[in-house]
């Protein structure tokens, strides 16, 4: 599918959904334990692209039930675990902002960039413009900055492909539900462009507010640190080249924000923060994010709930300092992120295709070739647009775990109205190739319907306007999808050529 898509309009957005989480039993939870393990000590009572990150609303449906008070959570200085940094001056007078921000606001937003500095221990090289937006203005800044390269044309192509995919149906009105996801969700972004951040001003600038500029200014820090679109080399031209290291890119960046995030909820969020946090997510609602297919519902999260737990296990290794040095040895697969102990030494194998179009009839059109990685995967098993076609989750990760590498290609046929589908996927080892043969042919019989000839190495599916082949061989699996079996078998044919 085209990249914009497959990361949500990725030369534009990185969408967060986490800001809910930060404030769940689980987060809670799951804070207090951080906090243990990485200070030793027990948690404070706790009160309660190009390149742009635009931070969203959560789901309503991600509940906190043990948020309390506490009276003395606004002086509270956490312990650090990254080197020291200088006391900073206050950069009001410094900061660009717009005219209109009240002085009392830009106050707050300099001592939170204060108080991440501290926590982050990342030195900031500049200011950063700022300012808030009202809601009103936001689905405006959505269709002339966010989506301004990502046409209703793009957004059919890669419809057609998440479809073959079996994510989406054909016609599913991709662009515009992305205008009123955003419209929606949208919290904060910083613009890595033209260096500036926003945040979404609903009843002022509190709590969620607070959290949020929490969030944006971490992105600013390491935008200013580590150039995140020249020095990381995470841009709309190199993501369209390889969107499966983006991926992984994009959880190193939100993962370190959401975390960071964490510990400004503990160390600085005042009772009045986390009060008004939890009055404003305990009414929220969001009908066009619960609409979502829920294979986006989960992708929308990756990158900030698996960014999190990567960029925890790399600070549990060695603080900051640890999650600094992986800006230098950057994560390069969705696996890495969802299997942390992987990285940094476990690379994705090269997978090529062969050209499909001489063996194909006129009036095919190739839509997309790009890799699909151990997430993506995942969700085609797990999360499929039909309910009775999806593998239990433990059943999808184990198959999908051992990921070695991958290719997929996507043609269309616009005349007829037909796809092609091809998989190639390469596996560590023979194992992890048999795990997801027998994962696949159980998902593919739910797709599909009961199987045709099938042997040890190969399975076929006739259904209603199409043809499905799998094949395995050693550490390799294919999967063909095709209108008829004279054209999976000719494909299938090509892909044995040297």
């Amino acid at each position: 599918m085209e990249n914009s898509s497959r990361r949500l309009v990725f030369s534009i957005v990185m969408v967060m959904l986490a800001c809910g989480l930060c404030i769940s039993l689980v987060f809670v939870a799951g804070t207090a334990i951080y906090y243990i393990n990485q200070y030793g000590s027990s948690l404070p009572t706790p009160g309660q692209i190009i390149i742009s990150t635009v931070d969203l609303f959560p789901s309503p449906t991600i509940e906190d039930t043990s948020i309390v008070t506490s009276p003395t959570s606004q002086e509270l200085s956490p312990p650090h675990t990254s080197s020291p940094t200088q006391s900073l001056p206050t950069e009001t007078q410094t900061t660009p902002q717009a005219a209109g921000l009240p002085a009392q606001i830009a106050q707050q937003m300099d001592q939170i960039q204060d108080q991440v500095v501290q926590l982050r221990g990342l030195e900031p090289k500049g200011p950063v413009k700022r300012d808030l937006l009202a809601p009103t203005q936001l689905r405006q800044h959505v269709l002339d900055d966010f989506l301004v390269d990502y046409s209703p044309d793009k957004a059919k192509r890669d419809v057609l492909v998440l479809a073959a995919f079996g994510l989406l149906e054909p016609d599913f009105d991709l662009y515009n539900f992305y205008i009123d996801l955003y419209s929606e969700q949208i919290a904060g972004f910083y613009d890595d462009k033209t260096k500036e951040m926003y945040v979404i001003q609903g009843e002022g600038f509190q709590g969620p507010e607070r959290l949020t500029y929490a969030h944006e200014y971490d992105h600013a820090l390491q935008d200013q640190n580590y150039d995140i679109e020249n020095g990381l080399d995470y841009s709309q031209a190199s993501c369209e080249k390889d969107s499966e290291r983006c991926a992984a890119i994009q959880a190193l960046i939100e993962g370190d924000a959401s975390l960071l995030e964490t510990e400004w909820y503990v160390g600085f969020a005042t009772a009045q923060d986390r009060n008004e946090i939890q009055q404003f997510y305990s009414t929220y609602q969001s009908p066009v994010y619960d609409s979502a297919p829920t294979f986006m519902q989960q992708d929308f999260v990756f990158p900030y709930v698996n960014g999190q737990a990567f960029v925890e296990y790399l600070h549990t290794a060695g603080g900051w300092a640890s999650v600094d040095r992986a800006y230098q040895d950057l994560p390069v697969s969705t696996e890495q992120i969802l299997h942390p102990d992987l990285y940094p030494d476990d690379k994705p194998i090269t997978v090529t295709l062969p050209d499909l179009k001489p063996i194909l009839s006129e009036g095919w059109e190739m839509l997309d070739q790009e890799t699909l990685g151990e997430w993506y995967t995942y969700l085609v098993l797990a999360y499929g647009l039909d309910p009775q076609a999806r593998l239990d989750i433990s059943d999808a990760q184990t198959a999908s775990a051992g990921w070695g590498g991958d290719r997929y290609t996507v043609y269309y046929n616009a005349q007829t109205d037909a796809t092609v589908l091809v998989l190639k996927t390469i596996w560590d080892t023979g194992r992890d190739a048999d795990e997801f043969n027998t994962a696949f042919r159980k998902y593919a019989g739910m797709r599909f319907g009961n199987p045709g000839a099938a042997s040890s190495d190969s399975v076929s599916w006739s259904f209603s306007g199409g043809y499905s082949e799998f094949h395995i061989q050693s550490q390799e699996t294919d999967w063909i999808l095709a209108p008829d079996a004279e054209t999976t078998q000719a494909i299938w044919a090509a892909m044995q050529i040297p």
